[in-house]
């Protein structure tokens, strides 16, 4: 589980189902959908 940031709620969310991904610029991340609004999430960083 993964807690992050959705812009759209203006608060912090957990996503059980959040995935690891790496970025274009070879960063890992964290994306994921907020469960209220479901707006895409991302956390930047190792997770």
């Amino acid at each position: 589980m993964a807690q992050m940031y959705c812009v759209k709620c203006r608060a912090k969310r957990d996503d059980p189902n959040a995935t690891p991904v790496t970025m274009k610029n070879g960063k890992p991340a964290m994306k994921g959908k907020c469960p209220v609004c479901g707006t895409g999430m991302y956390k930047i960083g190792k997770a």
